[in-house]
């Protein structure tokens, strides 16, 4: 497990190098480190969160390539005051990496949310992350929406 505050990680935890990255991506993401969670996509990488349809995706095709994924970043994540990951269980094999878990958040206004998902990696030869897929529901987030 890579050293973040920010990550409560109860799951298995082998040295496999698409777990690592997914790591890494809640570490940046938490640390609002925009570029450094930029620099562990592949040029071509397609981000899908939620997979399908949603407000930060109508088309459900996924957020394609850097530019569109910095996009992702400004809608969804940029907003965000605080995240807090805790991750429950984790099946890295192959080039992928699936955690379960919950992803909480804080807005400025004090509004808090948790997000029950599933994040699937894929890494190339090279690490770098190709795709990110999280599966989880809009309603049962906004289910979950209270003030601190």
């Amino acid at each position: 497990m890579i050293e973040s505050e920010f990550i409560t990680w109860e799951a298995p935890d082998g040295d496999h190098p698409a777990r690592r990255a997914s790591q890494r991506s809640y570490d940046a993401v938490s640390r609002k480190a925009k570029d450094e969670w930029l620099a562990l996509f592949a040029d071509d990488a397609v981000l899908a969160d939620p997979v399908g349809p949603s407000f930060f995706d109508e088309t459900g095709e996924g957020h394609k390539g850097k530019a569109a994924i910095a996009g992702f970043w400004e809608m969804a994540i940029a907003p965000v005051e605080r995240f807090q990951f805790t991750i429950r269980d984790s099946f890295a094999n192959g080039n992928a990496c699936a955690n379960i878990g919950t992803f909480s958040t804080r807005m400025a206004d004090g509004t808090l949310a948790d997000t029950d998902l599933i994040a699937v990696y894929r890494i190339n030869d090279e690490g770098l992350i190709t795709a990110m897929n999280a599966h989880w529901e809009v309603e049962r987030t906004m289910a979950t929406l209270r003030k601190e």
